[in-house]
């Protein structure tokens, strides 16, 4: 794939002067020390204030990539972070400053948060997963009370059927694989769309299983862990972006890994914790390898429509060959066998 000139993408004007003035605007004065996080979807920086505000005195700015989420279903996302805290749930909400959690200065929509330091959970520790299992339990308890109004459901619309027509409409297949992979995206399809809950325009009760507000991308990178004996003990669960309505299995599936045995290990351990604070439907496992093709289908096409984004060909140089493609229709086969074959049991 070609990539656009640099200078006309929005987060070319994104620069250290422009975050220290969206800053300054809101009354925080950084005293010039700024790093970028790492993110690809949006621009985090942390920022040195010279002087604590809100007892804080090292802050993380969130400039959400443009286009992406309307200002409300920002403002959802905010308000769930504000009720799991309330709950005295350990997630990281952004700061109130001027009133506000969401700002905007030169063009872009910001929010300023509390820098959490931590670092990844070691998830071979079956007491660390259970002691995430509680956490997840409690977030699910908090986002069982009340559904989301604007964001997007986790569905098979947003997920396949939408990443598909896109891909196959701006020709970014490979013209030697593109009916292959259109062909096994079909199959996949039908037996995603086996599942009710996971249908488009579901419900928010499907076939008995509930949708729920979910942290929807609870992967490793986004729980920052305290070890034992430490002030604030355990994990953090952080960025919220990707919230929606969807199973509560999706905030368990992504914290798994190696073969068959060990995942399942594994998820009786997040099971066997979560299952303190709250009952889990065993039903749901039957999504996970679903839920896993959603993601897989999804990745490609987040990938292509932010080609125009200087970092997307710097860090994904490998996108869009022949053999790239190939190796997604190899998974999608995988995945096809995968769920056709029995579920994970916790």
């Amino acid at each position: 794939m070609d990539s656009n000139n640099d200078s006309t993408h929005p987060y070319s004007a994104l620069t250290p002067d422009l975050v220290q003035d969206a800053l300054a605007d809101i009354g925080l004065w950084g005293d010039g020390r700024l790093s970028a996080l790492n993110s690809f979807e949006n621009r985090v920086y942390q920022i040195h204030l010279e002087a604590p505000v809100q007892g804080v005195d090292q802050v993380v700015a969130k400039f959400y990539r443009p286009g992406r989420w309307s200002d409300a279903q920002i403002a959802e996302e905010h308000a769930f972070a504000e009720e799991l805290v309330a709950a005295e749930i350990p997630a990281v909400p952004p700061l109130r400053v001027q009133g506000q959690t969401l700002h905007h200065f030169g063009g872009f929509t910001f929010a300023v948060s509390p820098r959490r330091g931590g670092r990844r959970p070691e998830l071979d520790n079956f007491e660390v997963l259970e002691w995430i299992g509680r956490f997840l339990a409690r977030i699910h308890t908090v986002g069982a009370l009340r559904p989301f109004v604007v964001r997007p459901a986790l569905d098979a619309a947003a997920f396949a059927h939408e990443p598909r027509d896109w891909l196959m409409a701006h020709a970014v297949i490979a013209p030697e694989v593109r009916s292959a992979w259109a062909a096994a995206l079909e199959e996949a399809l039908a037996l995603i769309e086996a599942h009710p809950v996971l249908r488009p325009q579901a419900v928010l009760e499907e076939d008995g299983i509930r949708r729920i507000r979910l942290h929807g991308d609870c992967h490793p990178g986004n729980i920052l862990w305290t070890p034992e004996g430490q002030p604030g003990a355990g994990p953090h669960f952080v960025d919220l972006d990707d919230a929606r309505m969807g199973p509560a299995v999706q905030d368990l599936w992504m914290l798994l890994s190696g073969d068959r045995r060990q995942q399942m290990q594994q998820l009786g351990a997040l099971v066997d914790g979560y299952e303190q604070f709250r009952p889990f439907d065993r039903r749901e496992l039957a999504l996970i390898e679903p839920l896993r093709t959603l993601r897989l289908i999804h990745y490609s096409a987040w990938i292509a429509r932010r080609w125009d984004d200087p970092a997307f060909p710097i860090n994904f140089p490998w996108f869009g060959s022949r053999d790239y493609w190939q190796g997604q229709v190899d998974m999608l086969v995988e995945q096809i066998e995968e769920m056709q074959g029995e579920p994970l049991m916790a």
